[in-house]
């Protein structure tokens, strides 16, 4: 394992080329965050940085399992098998978590539901799996590159903590605007960001 920034035997990744990687694998999250924070009631910045360290830890740890597929690939594992199937894995987890929300939103019932102060750790580290399969291929892709696998999780992880945390903020703004309607919209949206992730790949 090299401890370098990369390789000079093989493919050079640069460490500007690594800060594009990183946030290039964020937006997924943030998108995913912009809906989640719409689906809050008034999130505080407490929130919304819980919601981002979430993320990001999930997001900085998938590279690391790919980089490990990748590197066993030779023996355990076609390194080809996660890149064929994690847009497929993404969208079942992102479209069923939507249409979840999509349901509870335009539910009638009764009483109106007061909209949520937080999301639940299990709901947002599922969502946070969801958008980081492709993390985890990139990860296996890397294997391959010989970078440091650990600088480039920590990247990845820090620009989607600092993402999520912005979109959740910038949802605050959007749910305010829609009112109580705002769970469906976030769960519209994360159907949405599963099939543009479905869609991209093949």
């Amino acid at each position: 394992m090299s401890w370098t920034l990369y390789s000079t035997e093989k493919i050079k990744m640069n460490p500007i080329a690594l800060l594009l990687l990183a946030f290039s694998m964020s937006t997924d999250a943030f998108s995913v965050a912009i809906s989640k924070g719409a689906s809050l009631k008034n999130p505080r910045f407490t929130e919304a940085l819980r919601m981002g360290l979430i993320f990001g830890s999930i997001e900085a740890v998938t590279p690391i399992i790919g980089w490990l597929i990748g590197r066993s690939a030779t023996t355990f594992i076609d390194a080809s098998f996660i890149e064929a199937w994690d847009h497929w894995v993404a969208f079942v987890i992102l479209a069923g978590l939507g249409l979840h929300m999509l349901y509870a939103g335009l539910k009638p019932s009764d009483e109106e539901q007061e909209a949520p102060t937080q999301h639940s750790f299990f709901k947002l580290a599922l969502t946070a799996f969801g958008t980081s399969i492709d993390a985890m291929a990139i990860g296996v892709s890397l294997a391959f590159i010989e970078v440091n696998i650990f600088l480039a999780a920590g990247l990845i992880g820090l620009a989607t903590a600092v993402m999520v945390t912005l979109g959740v903020m910038l949802g605050r703004a959007l749910g305010s605007l829609i009112g109580h309607k705002a769970e469906a919209f976030g769960g519209v949206m994360l159907v949405v960001i599963g099939a543009w992730i479905l869609i991209s790949h093949l």
